[in-house]
């Protein structure tokens, strides 16, 4: 690794370890002890395979490319800084961007599972943001629901070949609102409405986070297509090493 690298990385870190510090609140992850421990369980047991393909998928981008691992911490920064800005609701509580979506355009979705897992570990021990029981549960909602969506949203409008900065804002803000889909989702059956059901209680958790989730998600798009652009610009080299990870549409 050069010394350029090296201090791009290091300034990568300090400038996420500034950005990320919120003051606490209670925030879109879901909190420490509210979900029942066997949700708890269930849904740490569904992240194991992911987390095991991440894994991999993080091995073999390094085997490939030494020099892979700027990018890699690239996107990992970027989640970190855009879930740790949490923006007031309307309702009382609070939104936030989740940065996913470039980590599954860039590295593919299994890598950005790693990627969530780390950064929600760190926000819930130094920004008592989410917690370590509902790791599973954010985990599978913010670093896999999500990014996976992204994914699939992007590799379509390739295919369909739509243009590059439209495909990578809809992947990018379709797969934040999906976020937050899969959390209202788990709430929802953790807590059905006594009176309504699931349904009357899924669409409470959505219409919770709706004013505000809807434009971050927007703003997280266009973000995204901007970084985008200027590792274009700027960061071809690593780019292609990465072969664009999703198509390697960059040559």
């Amino acid at each position: 690794m050069t010394m350029k690298e090296k201090k791009l990385i290091l300034g990568t870190a300090v400038a996420a370890l500034f950005l990320g510090i919120a003051p606490s609140a209670s925030a879109m992850h879901i909190m420490e002890g509210y979900l029942p421990p066997t949700f708890c369980i269930v849904w740490g047991v569904i992240c194991l395979p992911f987390l095991v393909a991440g894994f991999l998928s993080i091995k073999r981008t390094l085997a490939d490319n030494r020099r892979n691992i700027t990018m890699i911490a690239m996107a990992a920064a970027f989640v970190f800084v855009l879930s740790s800005l949490k923006i007031p609701s309307v309702t009382g509580s609070c939104s936030h961007m989740t940065g996913t979506g470039l980590g599954a355009i860039l590295l593919g979705p299994s890598a950005v599972s790693i990627l969530g897992i780390i950064v929600l570990i760190f926000q819930a021990i130094l920004l008592a943001h989410g917690g370590l029981t509902t790791l599973g549960a954010n985990t599978f909602s913010m670093a896999i629901a999500g990014p996976f969506v992204s994914f699939g949203i992007y590799a379509l409008c390739k295919k369909l070949k739509v243009n590059k900065s439209v495909g990578i804002f809809l992947a990018a803000s379709i797969g934040d609102l999906f976020t937050y889909c899969v959390t209202s989702f788990q709430l929802t059956m953790a807590y059905p409405s006594p009176t309504g059901g699931y349904m009357a209680s899924l669409l409470k958790f959505l219409a919770v986070f709706a004013p505000t989730q809807v434009p971050l998600a927007i703003i997280e798009g266009i973000l995204t297509v901007v970084i985008v652009m200027g590792l274009e610009t700027y960061a071809k080299p690593e780019l292609n090493a990465l072969k664009f990870a999703v198509g390697g549409d960059t040559k």
